[in-house]
């Protein structure tokens, strides 16, 4: 190759953009105000940037999709984990999930807090609420392909979520957990996924048999 020829410089993957867009934010304690301004600083073209998002708001949300993708990723290379009940499968995930997050905590705590009400942080979690339900979705139809009786079967639509809701709310609880090593998150994460599948695999069917079996008993005791 001659001396005077141009090596092609080497373009940023999605990933590569995303790790320096989170650098960014945090080391300037502020979002970029453009794209322009942002690709200058860390020296590549716009359009470089508009080859993988939109704007910052998608950038912002493939960021919690990387997330989930990484765990599912680590999930999937463990064959262990493969042969795991659903219960096992979705406390994993979340030990998994929360791992991430505390790996880049930083970050998710500055984005997070970028509004008082949380609520208003909701779009940048759409991409990944859809990946959790469909996550849960499969977990439940998993259980139900082994039941032989339609009554005894759970609603997917119901239990993704509740899954969603359940996601929420251990997102809040890490985000305040003061405890070394976010002790109490793993504690939470333990007790509540334990707590939705037993209120699961007591079936509305069932309760209502037990709740006949209490109004028979205090009859018969009258």
């Amino acid at each position: 190759m001659s001396a005077k020829a141009k090596s092609k410089k080497k373009q940023l993957s999605k990933e590569e953009l995303m790790s320096n867009y989170m650098d960014y934010v945090l080391e300037h304690e502020k979002n970029p105000k453009s794209v322009y301004k942002f690709t200058k600083d860390i020296g590549i073209e716009e359009a470089e940037f508009y080859a993988h998002f939109g704007n910052f708001d998608g950038l912002k949300s493939q960021i919690w999709e990387h997330f989930y993708q990484n765990a599912s990723q680590l999930m999937d290379s463990n064959e262990e984990v493969m042969q795991y009940g659903s219960r096992e499968k979705m406390l994993t995930f979340f030990f998994t999930f929360f791992e991430i997050l505390t790996a880049n905590r930083s970050y998710v705590i500055y984005v997070l807090d970028a509004h008082d009400d949380m609520m208003k942080n909701m779009s940048q979690l759409k991409g990944l609420r859809k990946n959790i339900k469909s996550f849960a979705k499969e977990l439940i139809a998993e259980d139900n392909d082994d039941k032989k009786f339609n009554f005894l079967k759970n609603s997917e639509s119901v239990f993704s979520e509740g899954a969603w809701i359940q996601f929420l709310f251990l997102l809040k609880f890490w985000k305040d957990d003061q405890s070394p090593g976010f002790e109490k998150t793993d504690v939470a994460i333990e007790k509540s996924v334990n707590t939705v599948f037993d209120v699961f695999d007591n079936t509305p069917l069932e309760k209502v048999f037990d709740f006949g079996k209490f109004l028979y008993k205090e009859q018969m005791a009258k």
